[in-house]
């Protein structure tokens, strides 16, 4: 995905961008709402996550020219004005979603995985036939299809997914994994690897099982009814 973070405080802005980069997506950083129209104007996003409080626009009065100007693209604002007539206002300028400061990185990173999700045109999806009881990679919608239920992954958790799906059987080390996904050397000490199996094998509900732990060597992925096929 590629995002568009409109946030003055430097900080709070690499913070954000750090860890959105971590997950894979591009990020662009606007450091005042002139900045964010102009960004939007010569390039498309998936969402944007805004401050309310610029130095230059209000983020409700941009969120009100970007409707005006008929950009539909969603936007997340993000603010330490967290009273219950703020949101309000803020989702009737025309934003989509509302988190206050402080936030959990984890919810903000689920609040733009739904936005993105909402806006996705849903024939990007093709359904398996009904009753199939197979994981199917969806690669054009970072997804897993579980049966007749599609499941929404983040770039790393697909990653992973389909890292270990491309070989069914095969162990794969700790260090193996963040090589390939992270492009890392060496586990910077997060334990990040057995964080997103957890996070995936719980997304994958009954079908996470097929995910397996091979003490002292690291993981693999058992075929379920026949391999784990792309759509």
């Amino acid at each position: 995905m590629n995002i568009l973070v409109v946030e003055d405080e430097s900080r709070v802005a690499d913070f954000i961008r750090r860890g959105l980069r971590a997950e894979g997506w591009q990020v662009r950083l606007a450091h005042d709402g002139h900045a964010a129209l102009s960004s939007l104007a010569s390039d498309s996003f998936d969402v944007v996550v805004m401050d309310i409080m610029l130095p230059d626009l209000d983020g409700r009065e941009l969120c009100r020219r970007l409707r005006d100007l008929g950009d539909t693209t969603p936007i997340l604002l993000l603010t330490a004005l967290s009273a219950v007539e703020e949101r309000v206002q803020g989702l009737r300028s025309g934003a989509d979603d509302y988190l206050p400061k402080p936030f959990d990185f984890d919810e903000l990173l689920a609040r733009i995985e739904a936005l993105a999700r909402r806006a996705r045109p849903l024939a990007q999806i093709r359904p398996s036939s009904p009753g199939a009881d197979l994981l199917r990679l969806v690669p054009e919608a970072q997804a897993v299809q579980v049966g007749d239920t599609v499941v929404q992954l983040t770039p790393k958790e697909f990653e992973v997914l389909a890292l270990l799906a491309g070989s069914p059987g095969k162990v794969f080390s700790r260090e193996s994994i963040l090589s390939r996904v992270w492009s890392l050397q060496q586990d910077p000490l997060t334990n990040v690897v057995d964080v997103y199996i957890r996070r995936l094998r719980k997304k994958l509900g009954a079908q996470g099982d097929a995910i397996k732990t091979v003490r002292g060597a690291g993981y693999r992925i058992d075929p379920v009814r026949g391999d784990l096929t792309h759509v």
